[in-house]
């Protein structure tokens, strides 16, 4: 049981850095220590998308369920697993790669610098 929950416990975690990833920059822009673990974190996610890895996170958690019930595992990456179960659309990569592109687009305008008019 204690296997589950765990795994459990990493889609809440992986949901919630997907959720940085997405809005980080909210915070970063105040909290420079933020703003470089975002940073960091946008360009593993495009690492990710470029050459087609699969999250750790994904990983961890397929283990962890593997660990609880064999035949609980699946293939793929996270977001295709969820996303889909979620909206009932397919998620082709290019399209979370043009997301993910999306994302980092709207955190360097959120990061850009702007002259402060007195």
């Amino acid at each position: 049981m204690a296997w589950k929950i765990t795994a459990d416990v990493i889609v809440v975690v992986h949901f919630l850095w997907i959720l940085f990833i997405i809005c980080g920059a909210l915070i970063g822009r105040w909290v420079r220590w933020v703003k470089w673990l975002h940073v960091g974190a946008l360009a593993f996610s495009v690492c990710l998308q470029l050459f087609q890895w699969t999250c750790p996170l994904t990983h961890l958690e397929v283990w962890l369920r593997r660990r609880h019930n064999p035949a609980l595992g699946y293939v793929g990456d996270f977001l295709a697993h969820y996303a889909e179960r979620l909206v009932y659309l397919p998620a082709p990569r290019g399209v979370v790669f043009a997301v993910t592109l999306l994302v980092v687009g709207v955190t360097v305008w959120a990061y850009w610098p702007r002259s402060q008019r007195d």
